[in-house]
């Protein structure tokens, strides 16, 4: 399986397809196996890419606790479309990959052409509220630490069969890359100048706010609501999933066909 060597942390990858290039990243503990269901539609007119964050899946787990930021996570984003040959890309994920896909447009906004956020939080503006989050982020490293692979099968059903070497890395990347240090991402959001949807599953309760706000801040975004879904809604209901993200990747694509036109 190809490898991107990303200063010695090899970054597990995958290419399906042609076409504009479309970044798809997973949420904390899962793998880019959480989107296998999404494939075949998606690469039929993409180049897809997927990948395994550092500390997940296929990807190196370094013992290093620096190894594992928010930065380091938007570099190896930035490093994959530049392994594709793309020089900007639709940038998407679900959770914290949906996070670190804000990330990555608030410090790489000329690479960004469009937005896929999915049950995602943008972070917190209050100190007290972000701490409250870290303090949870800590806990879930020292508990994956504890009891290894098993915390999987108290988490979402969806993240109960992922695969993983040892629970290794999730510590690190619980106390690294899950954690927030400041409010830069949340204000960003009014900034955003692409387009942008916002996916969240009707049962998603501690998500449905937070997808309000963002399709709120983000000037021009678009939010779908999937009924009878959770937080993995591309797991829970793929083919309403794919129901709401086609249309509006079809949108951006006529855009680019009418936009060349008008150049030449």
């Amino acid at each position: 399986m190809p490898k991107l060597n990303r200063d010695g942390v090899n970054i597990h990858y995958e290419v399906h397809g042609s076409g504009p290039p479309l970044l798809l990243t997973h949420g904390y503990s899962s793998t880019s196996a959480m989107w296998q269901g999404q494939i075949a539609a998606l690469s039929k007119q993409h180049k897809l890419i997927l990948w395994d964050m550092r500390g997940h899946g296929q990807s190196d787990y370094p013992n290093d606790a620096a190894a594992y930021s928010e930065a380091l996570t938007v570099g190896d984003m930035a490093a994959l479309l530049d392994m594709a040959g793309a020089k900007s890309a639709i940038v998407g994920g679900l959770s914290l990959g949906g996070y670190m896909s804000l990330a990555f447009v608030r410090t790489h906004p000329q690479r960004v052409r469009a937005l896929l956020i999915i049950d995602t939080g943008p972070g917190f503006k209050k100190d007290e509220a972000r701490d409250a989050w870290n303090k949870r982020a800590h806990e879930t490293g020292d508990r994956f630490e504890r009891e290894g692979l098993e915390v999987l099968k108290s988490f979402s059903r969806e993240r109960s069969s992922v695969v993983h070497r040892d629970a290794s890395g999730l510590a690190r990347a619980a106390r690294g890359m899950l954690t927030q240090r400041d409010a830069g991402v949340i204000e960003t959001l009014p900034h955003i100048k692409v387009p942008a949807l916002v996916v969240v599953g009707a049962d998603d309760t501690p998500f449905l706010a937070a997808s309000d706000y963002m399709a709120a801040k983000i000037p021009g975004a678009k939010k779908v609501v999937i009924p009878a879904a959770g937080h993995a809604v591309n797991i829970d209901q793929p083919q309403a999933f794919i129901d709401a993200v086609l249309p509006f990747l079809d949108g951006l694509r006529r855009q680019r066909a009418s936009d060349k036109m008008a150049a030449s």
